[in-house]
């Protein structure tokens, strides 16, 4: 249907709604009007008046500078909503429009400003008309405003003949010059946006030929918050694609970036620890014999398809976490308690049991401890459930107000750790092994513990290597493509949320390059992403070399 909306004569507001029905057989198109519907006038001198697709609102702007919103959606009595200046004291609206999709307005004043108005939501529900962003003003009064049809540009005119073209999502004013001697009265925009037809006071029309290709992209719109339509407050937010025509693009990079950080630290959170320590036991405490099998197992998975790895921590280890809560926090928490206790517990043990092992393969007597220590969590799972937490602690999470989503990032933690920790092992392993016999053979010569030398000498002569291993583990997290693309519920939030997935720029190009329109923005935003990507990397690798060889002048003594 349709919603007419007039000012009679003797400044009475009334509005009328018609349907359209059409015959399915004959094509025959019958207008039916509804009764006229009276609305209270509490505008002055009305200049103006829209009503929004949605035929919901209207905006009445009178003389005085103000802008009356009623809501007619309550069709038997549309009740005024609110009246807000939409210009300076003293000064008129001259022009006014609605961008495309019918959200937003544009308001041209008669001091020349530009400013953009839409309806936010407050927390009672209740909808204000909100000042949005300020555009360049002109020198003289607004007296055009044209939208463009497939985006949320815009043009203005004013009254000393200067055309001006903006972008609201951007903020951004890219043109602004003098095309006439005369008043701009009226223009209009190709459907493809590539003219603006000008139409002056004295009749005089003129084509301007528009190349504008990507307004929509600025270092504010791409890594400051965006007040986009329809949000209640400016924020940071990637989306690119709806399926509505009047759909403004949200091309922030920072939710993007920040999941990128984040799946790579919850990646070293688990992995840092595994690797290093499992290093410095295999190069310096673990029989060569064992060494010999141990180290080239892990580095065989560092070959294994992170493809796969994905797969299975998205179609296997999320549900299975998400079912078995208690069991993962019980493994994470009492795992290294039980390694310690069997620490403390071997120099007790009776010495014909402990000669069952030779020396350097007491890591052996470990592995009924992981098999018991994960058995009993497994098991006990659903018992701690019912006890402490009402039966599901999913639920309980949420009860206590956080967010837990399936795939999420600590099932991204431990599968991109696996993919991590072959590399930081390997080259820790190497960087341990290489340091010269005799620094540890003077150590022990001194007195010192095999742990003290370890801590001493070890340590800081390998430090450097130590560190790098690190950081080609964090730049290889930060790069990781196929694990939180399957992993993680491809969700750009800005949190780092241990039960929230993310989305990760290399995840983001992957996803939606083969989907978007060669040489759009969108297209162009996805390759600036990998640049940003690379110099990510970059960086973190130049900091790695300037510490490392810092590291290496501080121990070179060693």
């Amino acid at each position: 249907g349709y919603v007419v909306v007039a000012e009679t004569a003797d400044r009475r507001l009334v509005m009328q709604v018609l349907e359209a029905r059409s015959n399915f057989m004959t094509g025959e198109v019958e207008v039916s009007a509804g009764e006229t519907v009276a609305i209270s006038n509490a505008a002055g001198s009305i200049r103006h008046m829209l009503v929004d697709n949605r035929l919901s609102s209207l905006f009445v702007f009178d003389d005085d500078g103000m802008a009356h919103y009623y809501d007619i959606s309550q069709r038997d009595n549309p009740p005024l909503v609110e009246s807000v200046r939409v210009v300076p004291e003293g000064e008129q609206v001259t022009a006014v429009s609605f961008l495309i999709g019918t959200v937003s307005l544009i308001v041209g004043g008669s001091d020349g400003s530009v400013t953009q108005w839409f309806l936010v939501r407050d927390e009672q529900n209740i909808y204000h008309l909100t000042r949005i962003r300020d555009f360049a003003s002109h020198s003289a009064a607004v007296t055009a405003i044209a939208p463009e049809y497939p985006r949320k540009g815009f043009a203005t005119g004013d009254a000393e003949g200067n055309v001006a073209l903006h972008f609201a999502t951007s903020d951004t004013t890219v043109l602004n010059e003098r095309l006439s001697n005369d008043p701009i009265r009226h223009f209009s925009f190709t459907p493809t946006n590539r003219a603006l037809l000008v139409l002056d006071e004295q009749g005089s029309m003129k084509l301007m030929e528009v190349q504008n290709e990507h307004p929509d992209v600025s270092m504010s719109a791409l890594w400051n918050k965006v007040w986009y339509e329809g949000r209640a407050e400016p924020e940071y937010v990637w989306q690119a694609s709806s399926g509505t025509d009047e759909f403004e693009p949200k091309y922030s990079l920072v939710p993007l970036s920040i999941g990128t950080l984040k799946a790579a630290f919850y990646a070293m959170l688990f992995a840092m620890p595994l690797a290093i320590m499992g290093a410095i036991y295999t190069a310096y405490f673990m029989s060569p014999k064992l060494r010999g099998k141990v180290k080239p197992t892990i580095e065989v998975m560092e070959a294994l398809p992170t493809v796969i790895l994905g797969f299975l921590a998205g179609l296997w280890l999320a549900p299975y976490m998400e079912n078995n809560l208690p069991a993962v926090f019980g493994i994470l928490v009492l795992m290294p308690v039980a390694f310690l206790a069997m620490a403390a517990l071997w120099p007790h043990t009776p010495v014909a049991l402990r000669r069952l092992l030779p020396p350097g393969w007491e890591a052996v007597a470990l592995l009924p401890v992981i098999i018991l220590v994960g058995w009993a969590c497994v098991e006990a799972s659903p018992y701690l459930e019912i006890w402490f937490f009402d039966g599901s602690m999913r639920q309980w999470l949420t009860d206590v107000g956080i967010t837990y989503d399936q795939r999420n990032a600590m099932v991204v933690g431990v599968a991109m750790g696996f993919a991590v920790i072959p590399t930081i092992y390997s080259i820790t392993e190497d960087a341990i092994f290489s340091v010269p016999k005799h620094l540890t053979q003077g150590s022990l010569a001194l007195g010192a513990t095999p742990w003290q030398t370890v801590t001493g000498v070890v340590l800081l002569t390998a430090s450097p290597g130590i560190f790098s291993a690190v950081m080609i583990g964090f730049g290889r997290a930060i790069g990781e493509t196929m694990i939180v693309l399957m992993a993680t519920g491809n969700s750009p939030v800005m949190n780092f949320n241990l039960f929230e997935g993310m989305r990760t720029l290399s995840a983001n190009i992957a996803v939606e390059l083969p989907e978007t329109a060669v040489h759009s923005s969108h297209y162009r935003i996805l390759f600036l992403a990998a640049l940003v990507l690379f110099v990510f990397t970059f960086i973190i690798n130049t900091l790695a070399e300037l510490v490392r060889q810092r590291l290496r002048r501080r121990y070179a003594s060693l």
